[in-house]
């Protein structure tokens, strides 16, 4: 669709007269809404202390997120977004608002993150002109992680690769969190290896996820991610199976949200293993300090992430991990030192890694502690976010828009 064509079925949203003062602007597009405040907050208030003026576009009309980012300082406008569903008239509308949008705010910088987001607000960014686009690749999503050999995912992994090449074509920088997904990034052709900048993830407010002695008693254990096959549940469950046998005394607890993703789990499944005695289902939150400081040790055998933000969250908590050695996962995980990395999809692996706490249970403080000190030396969100705007050449984009507006006020006295 030509520019044209959109300006006949787009019209501008409201947004506040611009000041004779000019502060960047910066557009940040999310596909879930309490994402923003969940994995984005330390960015987002670092962007506005540095005086940039910020806008948050995302699907959800989540009240008390919005109310959050208006607290900030960022302003939000909704915008239709399917995470998961593949119709072409559900994505356009995607695109169309965000063309609006962005026709509206005129934002200098648009920095999108995961799958649609990157590519609608990277397709949007470009028909609008905004002078500076970046991508944050927090994992490439799950078309790539399907490796079956149906002609659907075959389908959608060759459409998804264009759909990222035209979104990215002319972007000065994409930040990808893991080696694999730039590799991944290289061998499909989506964007030069030069322009891909590898950071350690989103990072982890060391504050906020504050430490805490593990519990007393029999060891517990905690996965918590979305009801994923590709999170490797099914693995968890199998592993708390083989353990329960050999060890009653241990508990295996899951935490978090049902998904429709066609990778889902379903609730009859959960509720199978809950029947069972394998498994405490938790159900979800949007606060997960309280779970992991109750928790011994936490699980997640993910296939594939783009760096896990939950690893991270338990490390700075305190906690010894256990996980896969999928993309994203055991990167944060010095093996034998912060916990155990188990080849990925191998449920009696994870369960000999796991046994090992409830065997010696020494290691459960041990290795939490040494958790802590890892995310605090590498991993915290300021550091993280530092290297970010570096990447995002912030500080010169400011400078250069403080000229034009000094040269415009010099024209006008």
């Amino acid at each position: 669709m030509s520019p044209a064509q959109i300006d006949a079925v787009t019209a501008p949203a409201q947004f506040p007269a611009s000041s004779s003062e000019r502060r960047p602007r910066i557009a940040v597009i999310a596909s879930l809404t309490s994402s923003l405040v969940n994995f984005r907050l330390e960015l987002l208030r670092g962007l506005v202390q540095r005086g940039c003026e910020v806008h948050a576009f995302a699907p959800e009309d989540d009240r008390e997120t919005i109310e959050r980012l208006r607290a900030l300082g960022v302003g939000f406008t909704r915008i239709p977004m399917s995470r998961t569903s593949a119709r072409p008239t559900e994505d356009l509308a995607t695109l169309l608002a965000l063309v609006r949008g962005f026709r509206a705010f005129r934002p200098d910088i648009v920095l999108p993150y995961t799958m649609k987001p990157i590519i609608y607000g990277g397709i949007a960014a470009r028909l609008t002109g905004t002078p500076h686009r970046f991508a944050l690749v927090t994992g490439l999503g799950y078309v790539f992680i399907d490796r079956t050999r149906s002609l659907r995912a075959a389908a959608l992994r060759w459409l998804s690769v264009r759909l990222y090449r035209t979104a990215l074509r002319g972007v000065e920088r994409v930040f990808v969190y893991n080696e694999a997904d730039a590799a991944e990034l290289h061998a499909h052709g989506i964007v030069a290896d030069e322009l891909v900048s590898r950071v350690p993830g989103s990072g982890v407010d060391t504050t906020h996820f504050a430490a805490s002695p593990p519990p007393a008693g029999p060891p517990v254990f905690l996965m918590v991610a979305r009801l994923l096959r590709d999170k490797g549940v099914a693995e968890y469950v199998a592993a708390a199976k083989l353990l329960r046998a050999r060890h009653p005394q241990a508990r295996f607890q899951l935490l978090g949200p049902f998904d429709p993703n066609p990778a889902a789990i379903s609730r009859a499944e959960v509720d199978a293993w809950v029947r069972d005695g394998a498994i405490e289902y938790l159900g979800q939150t949007k606060d997960v300090r309280p779970y992991l400081a109750a928790c011994s040790v936490f699980v997640l055998p993910s296939y594939r992430e783009g760096m896990s933000r939950t690893i991270l969250e338990a490390m700075a908590t305190g906690r010894a991990v256990v996980t896969s050695d999928g993309p994203g996962c055991a990167e944060p995980v010095a093996h034998g030192l912060t916990g155990f990395v188990a080849p990925v999809r191998n449920s009696e692996a994870l369960a000999a890694a796991m046994e090992t706490f409830v065997i010696d249970p020494s290691l459960i403080s041990d290795m939490g502690a040494a958790g802590r000190r890892r995310v605090e030396e590498n991993y915290d969100v300021r550091v993280i976010n530092r290297v970010l705007f570096a990447g995002m050449r912030l500080d010169q984009t400011m400078a250069e828009l403080e000229a034009l507006s000094a040269s415009g006020r010099a024209r006008t006295a």
